[in-house]
């Protein structure tokens, strides 16, 4: 015999004749707009199923009739980019930072060449906007311990500062009080003669006996004048920049245990296209000169 169709009261709809806590399942079918959609996406997937990889098989997966993979994509943009890009890389190969400086479509090119391999590689110790940090130098103002000409930045790129290079560039100060150079109180005198450059000293006295040992010991690199000398690194200390500090306790500490920074040499391990970019792009900063 069929079983006999019961109906909701309220609705007039029929059940399933199931009932859980008093509540009716009605057995009302999905709407059509709704089964309409879900096949057509089912549809839809069989489609992308064919033409594009999709199914695990033992050595790999299916390729599809496009064979389209996004991998293939990417490899394909950036062979197309770096088509594009070859024109400039070329004759940036072949000019020298004045030239590339000089020939704004070819700067241009450089500029933002050189800004992306800064972020890259130069940014974790120089900063983002290359204000630099204590022990790390600014890039963006007139103060460069080796020269901040076109030709000077490039050729600290190229080969570094005490780094593992041949050709790099190296300047050591001696360590005065480690080393026992200099007795304490030679060492407080030239201090407070250090201030006295930039006219920060508290005691006049002892500023005129630190001028003396700072003339047997310390003109040889910074200058009679504590101008500095950048052909051996040495910076000016009668300015306001100070890469550790300006303080009397900091000064006094470069003078007993000084420190001494190490740039990568990047000869070797970025192209030599990149590297006059990046000479470019920070030579344009403010700071070069």
């Amino acid at each position: 015999m069929p079983t006999k169709v019961e109906k909701d009261a309220p609705s007039g709809i029929e059940t399933t004749g199931h009932e859980w806590d008093g509540i009716t399942e009605l057995n009302r079918p999905l709407p059509k707009w709704w089964l309409y959609v879900f096949y057509a996406t089912v549809i839809w997937s069989l489609g992308y199923y064919v033409l594009y990889p999709a199914i695990p098989w033992f050595n790999g997966h299916t390729e599809g009739l496009l064979g389209y993979t996004e991998r293939t994509a990417v490899a394909e943009a950036i062979a197309e980019a770096k088509s594009a890009q070859a024109q400039y890389l070329t004759r940036i190969d072949a000019a020298s930072p004045e030239e590339i400086r000089a020939d704004q479509p070819l700067f241009d090119f450089a500029m933002a060449g050189g800004r992306a391999a800064f972020a890259d590689n130069c940014a974790p110790c120089h900063g983002v906007g290359a204000a630099g940090f204590p022990g790390y130098p600014s890039l963006i103002d007139d103060a460069w311990l080796w020269g901040g000409s076109l030709d000077d930045i490039h050729t600290t790129l190229l080969y570094g500062i005490r780094s593992d290079h041949p050709d790099t560039r190296v300047g050591e100060m001696p360590a005065f009080g480690r080393d026992e150079l200099l007795e304490g109180d030679q060492i407080a005198a030239v201090t407070e003669y250090v201030l006295s450059l930039s006219g920060r000293a508290e005691n006049q006295s002892l500023a005129a006996d630190g001028a003396e040992v700072f003339a047997e010991n310390c003109s040889f690199c910074h200058g009679e004048q504590g101008e500095g000398m950048m052909e051996l690194g040495a910076p000016n200390l009668a300015d306001a920049i100070w890469l550790y500090g300006g303080e009397k306790d900091e000064i006094r500490a470069m003078i007993e245990y000084p420190e001494a920074g190490v740039m990568p040499a990047w000869e070797g391990r970025l192209e030599g296209s990149t590297i006059k970019m990046l000479t470019v792009y920070v030579h344009a900063l403010g700071g070069g000169q």
